[in-house]
């Protein structure tokens, strides 16, 4: 495997495992968020004076409306302030992955590159080789003829 390649799987297994651990901590604060959203939105609007009651007793109840309302704002800014930064830190490693990626692929167009000129800038050290010829050998000659035997 080459050098860049096994460079290139590092980089997807380690943008898995930090993409695993963003992921499950944004999907864990965007759940929160969603059920003080809903707590929040459960509390509906600030409760209105009762004729029948003093304006202490009436008091008392608004005062207790915005203690909750005030704390699941309070608790909702901080899981904004989580989830943001959770965001943050994924967007700063995918760009990290996307500049150490251009990076490996500048590296192989580069290599690419020179794999291709080396062909034609080698220099000439051998010169092509002639056909093989058939060694030259002595003309045949005639083999000297035998006195025929008489019979």
């Amino acid at each position: 495997m080459t050098v860049g390649k096994s460079l290139i799987h590092s980089l997807i297994r380690l943008f898995v495992m930090v993409d695993d651990k963003i992921s499950k901590n944004i999907y864990d604060l965007r759940k929160e968020i969603e059920l003080i959203e809903n707590e929040l939105s459960e509390l509906g609007d600030p409760v209105s004076d009762i004729p029948e009651m003093i304006s202490n007793s009436n008091l008392i109840r608004s005062n207790e409306y915005f203690l909750k309302s005030d704390q699941k704002k309070t608790d909702l800014i901080s899981l904004y302030a989580q989830y943001s930064g959770s965001m943050e830190v994924l967007l700063s490693s995918v760009f990290e992955i996307q500049t150490e990626l251009k990076d490996v692929l500048h590296e192989q167009s580069l290599l690419i590159d020179s794999k291709r000129s080396k062909p034609k800038s080698k220099p000439k050290s051998k010169p092509k080789s002639k056909p093989k010829s058939k060694p030259k050998s002595k003309p045949k000659s005639k083999p000297k003829s035998k006195p025929k035997s008489k019979k």
